[in-house]
């Protein structure tokens, strides 16, 4: 069993359709994606569409519910750039793009082989706005896990990939699809990488293995993409991509 791990894509299509073509040539039994899919970037409906025709399982971030809520990105941030930027992307939502939203889930749970069971959230089994950061304490780490249990636990939100052990549990975070951080923002202005993230979990003979990948991006076909739109990100992006 080959699990490939998207996240955090975030209406990039440049970086989703690089991330698609790495994970094709590679090969693996199915693609989970652990939400926060259509807001801040240039192409919020490409996304939708992407996702619906691969019918891939998907969590639900909280920038998802953002597209349900409109008053849940008030109470998350006060950046005027982020909250109109999702605004942005939630007109540009179909009725039934939303209703495609309403079905990601909150938690998924899957069998890796006989012995083996992987966890997948966005942020935390509790929270999709909770994070979980290789410099986490053990002890808040089994505060934000308790009640669950599983041979990996996998979850985005962060934007910053991770590979940690806790407690005989692997923690998978396979980084963002389309807006990777070079550190942890913490609610600050992210400086942004210029690939594209994911990860794969193989569950072979009783042994599992995780690997982390980083896929090279267009520049030029990104700052087409952005310069193409209105959305209030628009020149921010640029300044990112120049």
């Amino acid at each position: 069993m080959r699990i490939a791990l998207i996240s955090d894509i975030h209406g990039n299509e440049v970086a989703l359709r690089a991330v698609m073509a790495s994970i094709q040539a590679t090969g693996v039994d199915q693609v989970i994606c652990l939400g926060d899919v259509a807001t801040l970037g240039p192409r919020p409906v490409a996304i939708l569409d992407m996702l619906r025709e691969l019918g891939c399982p998907c969590i639900l971030g909280n920038h998802d519910e953002f597209m349900l809520d409109p008053g849940l990105i008030r109470a998350y941030t006060e950046a005027k750039i982020v909250v109109d930027a999702v605004d942005w992307c939630r007109d540009q939502l179909s009725e039934d793009d939303l209703a495609f939203l309403r079905t990601f889930q909150a938690r998924l749970e899957i069998p890796l082989d006989a012995s083996a069971t992987l966890l997948l959230f966005h942020g935390s089994p509790r929270s999709h706005m909770e994070d979980l950061l290789a410099e986490t304490p053990p002890e808040e780490l089994d505060r934000r896990l308790a009640g669950h249990a599983a041979t990996v636990m996998a979850g985005g939100h962060t934007h910053v990939q991770m590979l940690r052990q806790h407690r005989g549990t692997l923690l998978v975070n396979p980084g963002s699809v389309g807006l990777p951080f070079k550190e942890y923002a913490n609610g600050g202005p992210p400086t942004l990488m210029h690939h594209a993230e994911y990860a794969i979990v193989e569950a072979r003979g009783g042994a599992i293995n995780v690997s982390l990948h980083r896929v090279p991006v267009d520049r030029d076909a990104l700052r087409a993409a952005v310069k193409a739109c209105d959305n209030p990100m628009r020149d921010a992006l640029l300044q990112q991509y120049a």
